[in-house]
C-alpha cells in the first residue's frame, strides 16, 4: 500500500492487500486472461449495433431494474444446455460473474460470518469475502489439484461457514468436480453453495444446475466472459432458487444492469449456438497444448477448461518474461497458494497457440 493510500482511513482488514489484476499489454499475444480467442462474426456485430442502436433512443430513462427479458432468454439457454427446466424467478443476473458472487457475499455473507474455499481456486473469492467483511477460510487441495467429497465435507463441518465456494472447472488449474461434492457439500452444511461454473461450456460434466431442484441452497454461478467471447460487455449471472434470488435483490445497486448492457447480452444468447461454435476450436487449440507442452520436459494439469497449468519451474518468473519477450504473455500464478513454479496459459487460436508453443521450446 502506497504512503498516500497508507494515510487515508482505509479499512484496517483491506490494508496491505493487493488489487486484482493481470497485465494488459496489447502488442503481445495475449493468453494470460482465459479469454476466448475468437472475435465475433460481422453478422452479430450488426444485430448487437441495431439492438444498442434501439436501446440507446431510450438512454434518458433508466433500464429494467429486475433485467425480465434478460434473465427470461438466459433461463432459457441454461434449460436448454442442461435439461433442467427453469424459470425467469430462478436465474439473476449483473455485470460479470464477479458481482453475481459479490451479491452473495453482500446477502449471505457479512460480519461474523465465514466464506470457505478450496486453494488454489479463483483468488477473487477471498477478496469479495474481504470487501464485504466477510471472513475467509481456506482449505488446501489434494497434490493433484482434486477435491473429493470427504475432504469437503470434513472442511464445512469443522468451519461451519455461511458460504462454500466449489468451482469447476477449477481456476487455476482446469479441474473439476463431481457432483457428488457439490452434493455431499450442501448436505452437510446449513449455508449456501456456491458453484462456480465460469468455464463450464468448455468441460464435459454434467452442470450443478441439475442438482437445484434437491438442493435449495444451491447457487450455481456462470459468465457471458469465456465461451460467450463477451468479456468486454461484463455479463454474468446464476441459477439458484426464487428465494436465493430474492435474497440478492435486497442487496442489488438500484438499475445495476444498464439497458446497453441487456441488449447485448440479448443478442448474444439470440446468436448462441454461432458464438458457443468457437468451442470446440478453442478445446482442440487446448488438447493440442496439453500434447505438445510435455515434449519440453514440462507437465500439464489435466484440465476441462480453456486454459491449463504448465511447469514447475524453479524460477516462472523468469520464464514468464521470457516468453514475453518472444512477444507470448502468459499468466504467473506461481505466487498463488499451493501454485508454487506454475505458470497458466489459455488456448489461443491456432496461429498464437503455434506462437506459444515455438516460444516455449526456445526459452526451456
Amino acid at each position: 500500500m502506497n504512503a498516500a493510500l497508507e494515510a487515508l482511513p482505509v479499512r484496517d482488514d483491506l490494508r496491505g492487500k493487493q488489487p486484482y489484476g493481470a497485465p494488459q499489454l496489447p502488442d503481445a499475444i495475449q493468453l494470460n486472461v482465459n479469454e476466448n480467442p475468437h472475435a465475433p462474426s460481422a453478422s452479430f456485430v450488426a444485430d448487437l449495433a441495431a439492438a444498442v442502436g434501439q436501446a440507446a433512443t431510450t438512454l434518458n430513462r433508466y433500464p429494467d431494474r429486475e433485467a425480465v427479458a434478460l434473465r427470461t432468454d438466459l433461463a432459457g439457454y441454461l434449460s436448454g444446455r442442461t435439461g433442467v427446466a427453469l424459470g425467469v424467478e430462478q436465474v439473476w443476473a449483473a455485470n460479470g460473474s464477479n458481482e453475481v458472487l459479490q451479491q452473495v457475499c453482500q446477502a449471505f455473507g457479512g460480519p461474523g460470518r465465514l466464506a470457505l474455499g478450496f486453494e488454489p481456486s479463483y483468488s477473487m473469492h477471498p477478496l469479495l469475502a474481504a470487501g464485504t467483511s466477510t471472513g475467509w477460510v481456506a482449505e488446501r487441495r489434494a497434490a493433484d489439484f482434486t477435491l473429493t467429497a470427504d475432504q469437503a465435507v470434513a472442511a464445512v463441518t469443522r468451519h461451519r461457514p455461511a458460504i462454500t465456494f466449489l468451482t469447476t472447472p477449477n481456476n487455476p488449474t482446469g479441474t473439476v468436480i463431481g457432483l457428488d461434492v457439490v452434493q455431499a457439500v450442501h448436505d452437510a452444511t446449513d449455508g449456501v453453495v456456491l458453484v462456480d461454473e465460469a468455464y463450464a461450456e468448455f468441460a464435459s460434466t454434467p452442470s450443478a444446475v441439475t442438482l437445484l431442484d434437491r438442493c435449495p441452497r444451491l447457487i450455481v454461478s456462470r459468465t457471458m466472459s469465456k465461451a460467450f467471447a463477451m468479456a468486454g460487455a461484463r455479463v454474468g449471472y446464476l441459477a439458484a432458487s426464487p428465494a436465493v434470488v430474492d435474497a440478492l435483490r435486497l442487496v442489488r445497486l438500484p438499475y445495476h444492469l444498464s439497458a446497453l448492457t441487456q441488449a447485448a447480452a440479448r443478442v448474444a444468447l439470440a446468436h448462441a449456438d454461432e458464438l458457443l461454435g468457437t468451442v470446440e476450436q478453442v478445446k482442440a487449440q487446448r488438447d493440442r497444448m496439453v500434447r505438445e507442452i510435455p515434449a519440453s520436459g514440462l507437465r500439464v494439469v489435466p484440465t476441462e477448461s480453456n486454459f491449463l497449468l504448465f511447469g514447475p519451474f524453479d524460477a516462472p518468473a523468469q520464464v514468464w518474461q521470457a516468453l514475453l519477450d518472444h512477444g507470448v504473455l502468459v499468466r504467473d500464478v506461481s505466487g498463488g497458494p499451493g501454485l508454487a513454479g506454475w505458470l497458466r496459459v489459455n488456448a489461443g487460436t491456432e496461429a498464437e497457440t503455434t506462437a506459444f508453443l515455438d516460444a516455449l521450446k526456445d526459452v526451456t
